[in-house]
């Protein structure tokens, strides 16, 4: 049986894992000034975050269509594949999944939709890790590989400011009482689909020292993705200092414009598959 993997630009895997394990990757929107800009494609990450805090009128995002998704799915099938997994950034995170439910009722039982419950790697991983299984596997070992993945990933992330938060109205989930502290270092928890404040630091050099405790305090792991919005030196400094802790190399990733739209630039986290 052949099995194929689609997924959305907010998994933040690259165009040669992409290619490397076949996965077929849709992307999303971001809208500037009226105009739809495609996540990936036709707009460049680091010149969206040196801009980002410039822009009048704050950018958007919007999920692809039901068409494209769609397209996707039916270019596969015409390919020869027997059944489609599409793993998507969390459905209350984004209308990404819903979409790609609506794409998949044209192709009855061939297309399983996985709300990832993650963002940015922490879907990605889960991408990989069924595009490889996919390989030499049934729908069921796929799915369970799926499954190993959300069981183990967790992640944080620290947001240099609020202001962007503010902005894009996603500030809604923290306490009012921050509403006049947009100075400090927020922390926030990526658990199940939902975003948890887990603290909060007055400086950028404690903050980033908090980051590290959480992550040292996960103990071994399978694989770890360093992520930043214009923080590369940041970002890989953690992903050098913590290499030691993960069996695999690290990753590096300028995070998707899509996530990067709401917790604005100089942010770095971190999404690490804790070892079984």
């Amino acid at each position: 049986m052949k099995i194929a993997v689609v997924t959305d630009s907010t998994s933040d895997i690259s165009t040669k894992e992409a290619q490397e394990n076949h996965i077929t990757v849709v992307p999303a929107v971001v809208v500037m000034d009226g105009k739809e800009y495609l996540d990936g494609e036709t707009l460049s990450r680091e010149e969206y975050y040196t801009n980002l805090p410039h822009y009048k009128v704050p950018p958007t995002t919007a999920a692809p269509s039901t068409g494209m998704i769609t397209k996707a799915y039916k270019t596969l099938f015409e390919d020869g594949t027997d059944h489609i997994f599409s793993i998507h950034v969390s459905s209350t995170l984004s209308g990404i999944y819903s979409a790609a439910k609506v794409a998949a009722e044209n192709f009855g039982d061939r297309v399983t939709v996985v709300d990832s419950g993650q963002l940015s790697l922490g879907l990605g991983f889960q991408v990989l890790e069924a595009a490889k299984t996919a390989m030499d596997g049934s729908i069921q070992q796929v799915g369970q590989a799926i499954e190993s993945i959300q069981e183990r990933v967790r992640t944080m992330a620290m947001i240099d400011t609020l202001d962007q938060l503010k902005r894009s109205g996603r500030i809604s989930w923290l306490r009012s009482s921050l509403g006049s502290l947009l100075r400090i270092k927020l922390f926030v928890e990526v658990s199940h689909g939902e975003v948890f404040q887990i603290g909060e630091a007055r400086t950028r050099n404690k903050a980033m020292a908090r980051l590290g405790e959480l992550l040292s305090a996960l103990g071994p792991l399978d694989q770890l993705a360093v992520l930043h919005t214009n923080a590369l030196t940041d970002a890989v400094n953690m992903a050098q200092e913590f290499a030691s802790q993960v069996s695999s190399t690290p990753l590096v990733r300028s995070v998707t414009t899509v996530i990067g739209t709401h917790v604005g630039v100089n942010a770095v986290g971190f999404i690490a598959v804790k070892a079984e």
